[in-house]
């Protein structure tokens, strides 16, 4: 994630599609962060439900407004989508599991 970041800051800070890419780049690592303190500190499966389809929404968007500046840069994001489905369909299963 960081560096596919860094490859998108290098291109050009002044453009406006480099500073939307960066600031969906921006919510979707805080939405990572408070996914991890939804599901793990307050223990809240349908809280860490929604944050994590919130999530995935954001990884997607950063990938599709990296994609205009740097393909290498949105390539480098499908593991994290990847394993944001994945993090999801647990957090799914465990929801369900524990009804």
């Amino acid at each position: 994630m960081g560096i596919s970041a860094f490859l998108v800051l290098r291109v050009d800070l002044s453009s406006q599609s480099v500073q939307l890419a960066l600031l969906i780049f921006g919510i979707q690592l805080a939405l990572n962060v408070l996914w991890s303190f939804v599901f793990f500190r307050l223990r809240s499966l349908l809280g860490g439900l929604v944050t994590i389809a919130f999530l995935w929404i954001a990884i997607f968007l950063t990938i599709l407004s990296f994609l205009n500046i740097s393909l290498l840069a949105a390539l480098l994001l499908v593991p994290c989508i990847l394993w944001s489905s994945i993090a999801a369909f647990l957090n799914y299963s465990i929801l369900v599991l524990n009804r």
